[in-house]
C-alpha cells in the first residue's frame, strides 16, 4: 500500500515536471503578450472615449434645438386647424366630451396619426401632442364614468400615440448622433 501511495506521489510529480517543461514560453515572453493585449485595450477605451464625447455633444445639440422649438409658443390659428385634421368633428367638442364620446374621439385622432405621422415635420408633432394632451385632460375628467371596455381601448390608443412619438423622436436621435 505504502508502495502506491509514493507511486502516486512520484508519477503526480512527473507530471508536474512534464507540464512545467511543455510550458514553452517564458516570463518575459508572457509579459510582451500582456504589454501588447494592454496597449489594445488602451486603444479600444481612447476611441470609445472619442466616440462617446462626440456623440454627447450631438446629443446636447439635438436636446438645445428641441428646447428652442418648444420654447416658441404654437399659433393658435394653426392650433385649431390641426384639431380639426386629427379630431374632426370632435376639435370643436373637446371640453364636452361625455363617456360615451370621448373613446370615438380617440379613435378618430389615432386614425388621423397613422395616416399623416411620416409626413410630419417635428412641429407638426408638437402640434399634435397639444391635441393629444387636450384629449388626456378631458379623459382624466370622465375616467370615472367611463366603461372598462372603453378604457382599455383608451389606453391602447394612447400606448400606440406615445410608440409613434417615441419612434419619431429615436428616428431623429439616431440622425442627429451619425458619425459626420
Amino acid at each position: 500500500m505504502k508502495r502506491f501511495v509514493v507511486a502516486g506521489h512520484l508519477l503526480a510529480l512527473a507530471f508536474f515536471a512534464f507540464g512545467l517543461y511543455g510550458c514553452d514560453s517564458t516570463p518575459r515572453e508572457r509579459q510582451a503578450a500582456v504589454r501588447q493585449e494592454m496597449q489594445k485595450l488602451d486603444t479600444a477605451a481612447r476611441a470609445s472615449g472619442r466616440t462617446l464625447r462626440r456623440v454627447g455633444r450631438q446629443v446636447a445639440r439635438f436636446d438645445s434645438a428641441n428646447h428652442a422649438r418648444r420654447a416658441v409658443p404654437l399659433a393658435s390659428r394653426q392650433q385649431k386647424t390641426v384639431d380639426q385634421q386629427l379630431l374632426g368633428s370632435y376639435a370643436t367638442q373637446v371640453s364636452t366630451l361625455t363617456p360615451a364620446t370621448i373613446g370615438e374621439a380617440y379613435g378618430t385622432l389615432l386614425r388621423a396619426v397613422r395616416a399623416h405621422h411620416k409626413a410630419w415635420q417635428l412641429r407638426d408633432w408638437d402640434y399634435a401632442q397639444a391635441t393629444y394632451r387636450r384629449l388626456n385632460e378631458r379623459l382624466a375628467c370622465v375616467r370615472l364614468d367611463l366603461p372598462a371596455r372603453d378604457e382599455l381601448r383608451i389606453r391602447a390608443w394612447q400606448a400606440e400615440f406615445t410608440a409613434l412619438r417615441a419612434k419619431r423622436t429615436a428616428k431623429d436621435l439616431r440622425t442627429a448622433t451619425k458619425k459626420p
